[in-house]
């Protein structure tokens, strides 16, 4: 618009100084002025149309008053009316306790006191986007910045309220977590549901619980891990006695069969062909024992 009323005045210009003119000096005066006055309509005619970029809606403001919100793409509206952009599109609010991660830097987790009476901190990814039927209702009523004023504000509270109904261990737990993110859930789609904002998912990304806490937790982490190992130990030496006792009757069952199948007939052939065995080594002075008809040598200690 401001463009559109400096092209006014410099044609105007043009016209006034091709009257003052005569001869040659008005004729290129008069074909300037035509060129400026044509160059000022074709931008007049641009002004009536403005593009919204897509992933935004437009606010149109017609001097000082809120219209209806335009959708993207090509739009027609008058030269006076300001259109003011907002982002439409999924956006991700985090609150970290890591610099350089979250809109605010430094130290930005949230501090919840749970249902035991500890504290626990919280990281935090939401992501949310602005309801486009109502751009112009948040642009009216709350303004651009209605992150700071809505959505900052609600994503603290319900992440607070929350957490006071469960307790610390709950939160660190699996399935703790799941619900608390379900409860989170809950509580902001009411804070946002009349403030034009849409919640779409709460990222909880880390919970840490007071050093008292993760001591005893670890404590009670190791007595599981030995209690584990304890029975892993005590299950291997029983699997261990009972192979010790499989293999001690095995051996018995063997000796009670061979037992049963030693003739006098056979230790006397076993015995001589021993002898053989000894009187073709290398050895070249053996000791023959006699015996009886047992098979048991007589030895006459007494002698």
């Amino acid at each position: 618009m401001f463009g559109v009323v400096i092209a006014l005045t410099i044609a105007a210009i043009i016209a006034y100084v091709a009257i003052r003119q005569s001869g040659k000096a008005r004729l290129y005066a008069k074909r300037v002025g035509i060129i400026a006055i044509v160059i000022v309509g074709i931008l007049f005619g641009i002004s009536f149309f403005r593009i919204v970029p897509p992933g935004h809606a437009g606010v149109p403001v017609l001097l000082g008053r809120v219209q209806n919100q335009m959708q993207s793409g090509l739009n027609v509206v008058l030269p006076i009316v300001n259109v003011v952009l907002m982002d439409v599109r999924t956006n991700a609010y985090t609150m970290s306790s890591m610099r350089e991660e979250g809109q605010i830097k430094g130290d930005d987790a949230i501090d919840a006191l749970a249902s035991d009476g500890l504290t626990v901190q919280l990281d935090v990814t939401t992501w949310y986007r602005l309801d486009e039927k109502m751009a112009s209702w948040v642009y009216k009523n709350i303004g651009p910045n209605y992150v700071e004023k809505i959505v900052r504000p609600s994503i603290r509270t319900a992440l607070r309220d929350a957490a006071s109904r469960f307790t610390a261990s709950e939160l660190y737990s699996s399935a703790g977590r799941t619900a608390y993110t379900v409860q989170v859930d809950s509580l902001m789609d009411v804070a946002f549901a009349d403030k034009g904002v849409i919640r779409e998912r709460v990222l909880l990304r880390r919970v840490k619980l007071p050093d008292i806490v993760m001591t005893a937790i670890e404590q009670k982490l190791a007595e599981d891990q030995n209690a584990q190992k304890m029975e892993f130990t005590l299950a291997k030496e029983k699997r261990e006695a009972e192979r010790k006792e499989i293999e001690a009757g095995g051996i018995a069952a063997a000796n009670r069969t061979i037992a049963g199948s030693l003739t006098s007939n056979y230790l006397t052939w076993y015995y001589v062909e021993t002898l053989k065995r000894v009187a073709e080594s290398q050895n070249t002075t053996f000791v023959v024992m006699p015996f009886d008809q047992d098979l048991i040598p007589m030895l006459n200690v007494n002698r």
